[in-house]
């Protein structure tokens, strides 16, 4: 369970949302980084408004060659320092070795068992000794995000606070400000992607679709979480 904290204005900005959720957890706070524009978006807030915040990474093994790139662009621009975190190979080499290279297209619990390897255990040791995360989800992105709260209590993570400092941005407005302020952007936007996730689970999407879209493409647009975020 998710508990929302809401002593913040509805129309407060990105900026101030950060600063505040930062503030309120009153311990070490870092960003859950995939690498998406939303995420570089973040690093430039903080740097830009002096805000600490450490930053770490899940390296699935199945990630684009393009997201690698990004990270690299973010560590010489930034000076960033990127925690990065990995599967335990055991249980990697017990799922491919029982199930195969693609078992997560069979069913929707198959998937759930490949993103709890590959992800949500990584994460959970990624969060270990932190007071609050941060994540680059807005509302816009797709049917599981709609009640996004700026600042929440992260009951299925131990109670630290989770901060969604984008909550409200539209990708009109995401992209202008990657624009602007020339930031490193994954290759594959060009090419239709809206959302980049794991390289054999994501697609370019088509128009009129939403962010989402090209995720799991074969699953209903109501489970296409991986778990990183229960809600």
């Amino acid at each position: 369970m998710t508990q929302h904290i809401t002593d913040l204005p509805p129309n407060a900005s990105a900026a101030t949302i950060l600063a505040v959720g930062v503030n309120a957890a009153e311990g070490a706070v870092s960003l859950a980084c995939s690498f998406s524009m939303e995420d570089v978006a973040i690093i430039n807030l903080a740097h830009e408004e002096g805000i600490r915040l450490g930053v770490f990474a899940l390296d699935t093994g199945r990630l684009n060659e393009e997201t690698y790139e990004v990270a690299e662009a973010l560590v010489e621009r930034y000076r960033l320092k990127i925690e990065w975190y990995f599967p335990k190979y055991d249980g990697v080499e017990q799922m491919e070795r029982n199930d195969g290279l693609f078992s997560f297209r069979e069913s929707l619990d198959k998937r759930h068992a490949c993103c709890a390897i590959r992800k949500v255990e990584p994460l959970g040791r990624a969060l270990q000794g932190l007071s609050g995360w941060v994540t680059g989800m807005r509302r816009e992105q797709g049917v599981t995000r709609g009640d996004l709260a700026a600042i929440e209590r992260d009951d299925l993570n131990g109670g630290i606070l989770k901060i969604n400092p984008l909550m409200n941005w539209t990708e009109e407005q995401l992209f202008a400000y990657t624009n602007r302020h020339r930031l490193p952007q994954n290759r594959l936007y060009s090419k239709g992607y809206r959302s980049i996730g794991c390289a054999p689970c994501t697609r370019s999407v088509q128009p009129g679709e939403d962010a989402r879209a090209g995720r799991w493409w074969w699953e209903n647009p109501e489970q296409k979480e991986c778990g990183l975020h229960r809600r």
